[in-house]
C-alpha cells in the first residue's frame, strides 16, 4: 500500500505518485491512466482503457463467429 497526499494544482486538486508506482504501473509523464471504481466504494489506477477492452473483447467475438470469412479474405 502506497500512502498519497491530495495537494492543490492549480485551481484543481491532484495526486503525486511516486517513481516505484509509476514504474509499476508501465508509464509515465503524459501518459494516460484510468481510475476505475470497484465494488465497495474501492478504485484502482490501471494503465489500460477498460472500455478498449471491451471493444476488443467484441472483436474477438466477431473473428471467432466469421474465421472462415476472414480467412478467405486475407489471401
Amino acid at each position: 500500500m502506497v500512502a498519497l497526499k491530495i495537494r492543490k494544482v492549480g485551481n484543481s486538486l491532484g495526486l503525486v505518485l511516486p517513481k516505484e508506482v509509476i514504474s509499476r504501473l508501465r508509464t509515465g509523464e503524459g501518459q494516460d491512466v484510468f481510475l476505475v471504481e470497484g465494488p465497495n466504494n474501492t478504485y484502482r489506477i490501471t494503465p489500460f482503457d477498460p472500455a478498449f477492452e471491451k471493444k476488443m473483447e467484441k472483436a474477438e467475438e466477431i473473428m471467432a463467429r466469421y474465421k472462415n470469412t476472414l480467412h478467405v479474405l486475407a489471401k
